[in-house]
């Protein structure tokens, strides 16, 4: 399966290339820079193309940029690309007295769903680029939801290869709201235990 990776050239997408590429994917990195995508692309061993060529033709687009540029970006590529389902991992995140805490109102999955043709869908919040990027597989789970069952069933795919553990299917798209809260939980824990949290979920079979 070709996936896109769009913010490919950011910590996660390069992690999340680098562990797709080994699971056999075929992989290109997007980037505003081409010319950043390509090198950083060799480095990687998968192709690297600016954002608008590297979605077209992908079977999955995964919208790797920073949570605050996801929508503006995913507004830019739109029509490049078309009805092609969208991954989106980002999470926006606030700084608080006690901790990050996570953004008010819909996720930025739901508002991605508003700008694309394609169908969305959520995942991969729990995974640490950290986690994607060491020797072994992250031994953790991976949740997804959406509504789109096919879109759903590629990024399910997609996670299941990426992870030592299993990848479980969490409803659907307005979920990512608790999912990408998910996030400053983990980023909290992992800060004040100075650890690498992940997630497993127990009692199923």
């Amino acid at each position: 399966m070709r996936v896109a990776i769009v913010g490919g050239t950011g910590p996660f997408g390069r992690a999340l290339a680098t562990r797709l590429r080994t699971a056999g994917y075929d992989v290109v990195l997007g980037s505003r820079d081409a010319a950043r995508a390509q090198e950083i692309g060799a480095e990687l061993g998968v192709e690297g193309k600016a954002n608008d060529e590297a979605v077209r033709g992908a079977a999955l687009v995964v919208l790797a940029t920073k949570a605050d540029a996801a929508v503006a970006t995913a507004r830019e590529l739109a029509a490049a690309i078309g009805d092609r389902p969208v991954l989106s991992v980002a999470s926006e995140l606030a700084r608080s007295a006690g901790g990050m805490v996570p953004r008010e109102g819909p996720s930025i999955a739901e508002e991605l769903r508003s700008v694309v043709e394609g169908p969305v869908v959520a995942g991969l919040h729990s995974l640490a680029a950290s986690s994607l990027s060491s020797d072994e597989l992250p031994d953790e789970d991976a949740l997804v939801c959406g509504d789109d069952p096919e879109a759903k069933a590629l990024a399910l795919e997609l996670a299941g290869s990426v992870t030592a553990g299993h990848a479980y299917d969490a409803g659907p798209l307005e979920t990512a709201r608790a999912l990408e809260a998910l996030t400053a939980v983990i980023v909290n824990l992992n800060r004040r235990y100075r650890g690498h949290a992940g997630l497993r979920v127990t009692g199923l079979g």
